[in-house]
């Protein structure tokens, strides 16, 4: 179930799907780089005005799902107007800024991003845009990503399904004179 925060800014009602905080697993794939699972978490929140602010981090993990070493962080800023267009300012650890367009689809919580603008500091590899894809099916939060570079045509590099991360405090502040052995509760 989807629930509306009473904090939350009026323009930001339809992507209240995104929000929170998200784990799961995908796998990175793109020439010249080892293909690789990886393990993510992504975090999206709000302060009350009209953005909800992103962080996502991602690790390659071994054939055991430990992580093995860091593999993209990235942290952002979404917006959404009366017309469902959706802009996204981002921020990559490679030395890469970015300005994504898209649309919230009809109907559907779904979002199609593509890149506006690039910036690249000389210490990042090289880049020139590329295209996402985010969904919210039965409960999950699913996405894929599609890069581009001066040698390579824009193809998918990074999928991953995520799911919601729930923080036991949550579910505790709703329950009303818990027993404080725990044993009385199933009495």
């Amino acid at each position: 179930m989807i629930e509306i925060p009473s904090d939350l800014h009026p323009d930001l009602v339809p992507l209240v799907f995104l929000l929170g905080n998200w784990e799961g697993a995908g796998v990175f794939d793109f020439p010249g780089d080892e293909k690789a699972n990886f393990g993510q978490e992504v975090t999206f929140s709000h302060d009350g005005r009209d953005f909800l602010e992103y962080v996502s981090r991602t690790w390659v993990l071994d054939s055991e799902g430990k992580k093995v070493r860091p593999l993209e962080s990235e942290t952002g800023y979404w917006r959404i107007d009366k017309d469902r267009k959706v802009e996204v300012v981002m921020i990559r650890d490679q030395g890469v800024v970015e300005i994504w367009y898209g649309e919230l689809a009809d109907q559907k919580p779904q979002i199609d991003l593509v890149t506006d603008a690039v910036a690249r500091t000389a210490a990042s590899g090289p880049y020139t845009g590329g295209k996402r894809l985010y969904g919210y099916v039965k409960s999950d939060l699913m996405w894929v990503g599609e890069k581009a570079t001066p040698d390579v045509e824009l193809r998918p590099y990074m999928s991953a399904h995520l799911k919601k991360v729930v923080d036991p405090r949550e579910w505790a502040k709703d329950l009303k004179d818990l027993p404080d052995d725990g044993i009385a509760f199933f009495k």
